[in-house]
């Protein structure tokens, strides 16, 4: 995928959480069922950074339960990051708006701390367009963590679903031709609060494998939860190689 490409489905999403932000925000008051299984693992004095923390519910599920150590989410909508402030004053975790794109340039800058114990990216990647970008998050993502820390990741599987399937839009509608996407990249409707579009991108398990062996990190746990028949979110567990 060119640069450019790249960009305009970037542009496509940055629109949609900026204009649909309480209806979205609406949606992801509940924290899902893998991710709730995530949060019985996770120790007290584990340090966490979560990428594309949206309106903080994860941080904030972790803070009430008496978390100790440093919580820091991290997201490019400003909207969403005003919801995930707007929370009690003994709510612990902090909140920086960074373009995860950028996320190689802004820890060189020191912006963001390394030696995490914990990074999580719930339903982040599958925004990220092109394999070179999703890769440089990730190798980032690698440098951030310690030895021996971990990544959690999960990924929508929109195409388990028959009633997602039949929101998949055609690319003409955005001005793009389906020759310059990747295989696995689509176009989904929006119809909560106004008709909007964003886009997202369908990872098989010998896709994310790829792209961990490439990232230096290996998989070491997988399951499939979310959505009424438990397949709508491909969890992750990945831990960094030598």
């Amino acid at each position: 995928m060119n640069s450019s490409t790249a960009q305009q489905l970037l542009k496509i999403n940055r629109e949609f959480y900026d204009r649909f932000r309480e209806s979205f925000s609406a949606t992801r008051q509940r924290l899902q069922p893998g991710v709730k299984k995530i949060l019985g693992t996770i120790q007290a004095d584990v340090s966490v950074l979560d990428l594309g923390c949206g309106n903080g519910n994860f941080l904030r599920e972790l803070s009430r339960r008496g978390h100790k150590a440093d919580l820091l989410g991290v997201d490019f909508s400003l909207p969403l990051l005003r919801d995930a402030e707007s929370q009690p004053e003994e709510f612990s975790a902090r909140f920086l708006e960074i373009d995860i794109t950028k996320l190689s340039v802004i820890s060189n800058q020191s912006l963001i701390p390394d030696n995490w114990s914990l990074i999580t990216a719930f339903a982040m990647l599958h925004h990220i367009p092109s394999t070179e970008m999703r890769l440089d998050i990730l190798r980032t993502v690698r440098k951030l963590l310690k030895t021996d820390g971990r990544l959690i990741l999960s990924n929508w599987q929109f195409l388990n679903s028959e009633k997602l399937k039949s929101r998949i839009q055609a690319w003409d509608k955005v001005g793009i031709a389906d020759s310059d996407l990747d295989a696995g990249d689509y176009l989904l409707d929006w119809r909560s609060g106004g008709e909007g579009l964003r886009y997202a991108h369908h990872f098989t398990t010998q896709e994310l494998l790829a792209l961990a062996e490439q990232a230096k990190m290996r998989v070491i746990d997988s399951f499939s939860s979310d959505g009424d028949g438990g397949n709508l979110g491909l969890y992750q567990v990945w831990s960094p190689t030598t």
